[in-house]
């Protein structure tokens, strides 16, 4: 391991200490930067070792950082970071170092930009691929008002395996002239980067000729002058280049295409954006960085470092979950079944480590399927999968989903396709926050026509799903589950086939009738054990289907209890609560619906069980909810408790 740190350093003042804001790193003399760099890794390293967080990307940016804040002024120039994970060093930089331990604890400093966090992150964002969209609206906002700040994107390489990217760059030419778009280059989004765009990329790096062509292009410029020649360079640059290596995708485009440097050259760094800022017209800087620099684990591990929790800083070791997570059991568990289903493929976007699919990969590299950061690409790739017969099972974050939003609609559902959705990080993700909560895949697919969908309750079931996914063959379904561990039910040795659309009945009770979806099931027993304690009679269903929802367990209990509770992992706005009431509704039964989920907002960052208490989404809550409406409550000791 090497963090870069010695004995003195340790115990001498530090440069980083002084930085309060931007004008600090200006004051700076050249020299003392790099010591500015070796104190930052320092300091995200033993920060994050306590917090958790994206420490690679972070460790890759920090002299890019560097140079960016000694040569640009935010709030008044723009920095638009890409996804903005590696927005730490920024945020150190700008009046937050003293908060940089708060890093993704509830109340403190958010693992993302944000606009209301400070005026030096002009642009929030959680997603790849929106930032040179962005950027340039603010550019030609700039144009507009008649300004002159400058704007720059911090992309890296990943980015460009968004479709989103090259939308932006088609029209960066013809609605601006002054723009600077930096292309970090790492080889890695979460994992390594895949495609055409990747082997693009390593085809300019690796070529020695090509790196010196601006140099000499320039030079002969100085030596003839006048506009005539300065065009008649660019012309001549250009052949050249397409002589020795694939015509420069970013000039074909409009973008007038520097590098690639050093990213950890501070000094060169700091020229090229001195020169970049007096340029009138589109530019991008291609600057290559190595992800996880200054620290070995990290280096060496970067798909594990990209984003994880604490670790021990000497090994780089985090702590081992008590059970497999639902995203382990998902990439074993159908690679199992792949093994005599051979229509079973697998499809990621960008995240075979985060899915659980890197267990697929080992076992079926034929039918695995990585296409980068591309989820609109990804779900049209799997239709065309399913008319061949194949039964593709597509991986992708529940927030992520979203971005594949009209494919699923206009493609997977209308054409009614065996296509299975699998969501990971279903409901809260905690300490990524609001740009990761996966709190609306019920509300964005329950209304659409041919699909299934379903969540499990524990490990057990989720298997169980998961067989009867891949035996299903009647168009799409869909499946919902949450971040890491579950309750540690250990799985029966051979799944079973699921009843689509019926629940499964755990207790009967006769005053309240709790329906506990998902991973919200334990909290729901946990209620009805409070309840039962104050005499009242519970029925507990494990819903297990949100669509078709089971209407003759739902209609049975609401016309014998006197009060029907839906608990989940979800915004409460067009939730599965609201397909219960929905339903009871056009029945014409008029029995009490307490529903329990997320209020109708974007939920902030910090641990599950702090964000729970605050909103109301645990026992206490449903049973104070739950006892005004019934007739005997709290103290009636008359009822028998529930069989």
């Amino acid at each position: 391991m090497t963090t870069s740190a010695s004995s003195e350093t340790a115990t001498a003042t530090r440069e980083l200490d002084g930085i309060r804001s931007p004008a600090d790193i200006k004051a700076l003399s050249e020299q003392d930067l790099p010591q500015l760099a070796e104190e930052v890794r320092e300091e995200l390293i033993k920060v994050l070792s306590q917090t958790g967080g994206h420490l690679g990307p972070n460790l890759g940016v920090v002299e890019l950082t560097i140079a960016l804040h000694r040569v640009f002024e935010t709030p008044k120039d723009r920095f638009v970071f890409d996804v903005s994970h590696q927005g730490y060093v920024h945020k150190m930089f700008t009046g937050r170092l003293d908060r940089i331990g708060t890093m993704r604890q509830y109340q403190g400093l958010n693992g993302f930009l944000l606009r209301t966090e400070s005026a030096h992150d002009c642009y929030g964002a959680g997603h790849a691929g929106t930032a040179i969209s962005a950027g340039l609206g603010m550019a030609v906002g700039r144009d507009l008002r008649g300004g002159n700040e400058n704007v720059v994107v911090v992309a890296g390489d990943a980015a460009f395996t968004c479709g989103i990217s090259y939308e932006a760059l088609n029209n960066t030419k013809s609605q601006t002239r002054r723009f600077i778009v930096v292309l970090n280059d790492n080889e890695w989004s979460i994992a390594k980067n895949v495609g055409a765009i990747a082997s693009y990329l390593n085809n300019i790096v690796a070529n020695p000729t090509y790196a010196g062509l601006h140099d000499k292009a320039r030079r002969f410029v100085e030596a003839i002058a006048g506009k005539s020649a300065v065009e008649f360079a660019h012309k001549v640059e250009e052949g050249v280049k397409n002589l020795l290596v694939p015509s420069v995708i970013f000039e074909e485009l409009g973008m007038r295409y520097y590098g690639p440097i050093d990213g950890h050259d501070i000094p060169l760094l700091i020229k090229t954006f001195e020169f970049l800022k007096t340029q009138d017209e589109p530019v991008l800087l291609h600057i290559l960085t190595k992800k996880g620099k200054g620290y070995e684990p990290a280096i060496a591990k970067p798909d594990k470092f990209h984003g994880l929790g604490k670790y021990k800083i000497e090994s780089g070791e985090t702590a081992p979950a008590p059970t497999p997570t639902y995203s382990e059991l998902m990439g074993k568990t159908l690679a199992k079944f792949a093994d005599s289903n051979q229509k079973i493929v697998a499809i990621t976007a960008a995240m075979p480590s985060g899915t659980g699919l890197g267990f697929f990969q080992a076992q079926h590299p034929t039918r695995y399927f990585d296409v980068g950061i591309a989820e609109e690409h990804a779900a049209l790739f799997a239709c065309g999968l399913a008319t061949q017969g194949l039964k593709p099972f597509l991986t992708i974050y529940s927030t992520f989903m979203q971005r594949a939003y009209d494919m699923i609609i206009h493609d997977i559902a209308l054409q009614n396709l065996n296509v299975a959705l699998c969501m990971d990080r279903a409901g809260l993700s905690g300490d990524d926050g609001p740009t990761h909560h996966g709190l609306f895949d019920i509300g964005y697919l329950r209304h659409i026509p041919n699909f299934v969908h379903m969540q499990p309750k524990d490990e057990d079931e989720f298997i169980d799903m998961l067989w009867t996914i891949a035996n299903y063959s009647s168009g799409p379904i869909a499946i919902r589950y949450p971040r890491g561990a579950g309750t540690g039910a250990v799985p029966k040795a051979s799944p079973k086939l699921l009843e689509i659309g019926k629940a499964e009945v755990v207790q009967h009770g006769r005053d309240v009738a709790i329906f506990g979806l998902g991973n919200m099931f334990e909290v729901a027993e946990e209620a009805a054990r409070k309840l039962e304690e104050k005499g009242i009679s519970v029925a507990l269903i494990n819903p297990r289907w949100i669509k078709p929802i089971d209407t003759g367990t739902l209609e049975f209990f609401a016309r014998g209890v006197e009060v029907v509770c839906t608990i989940e992992d979800h915004v409460l706005h067009n939730g599965f609560g609201c397909a219960v009431m929905e339903h009871l509704h056009s029945q014409m039964i008029n029995t009490p619906v307490v529903r329990i989920g997320w209020p109708d907002q974007f939920v902030e960052h910090g641990t599950i069980p702090i964000l729970r208490k605050k909103h109301g989404i645990t026992a206490d809550a449903l049973v104070e909810k739950v006892l005004p409406l019934l007739k005997k409550k709290d103290g009636a000791k008359t009822r028998p408790s529930a069989a």
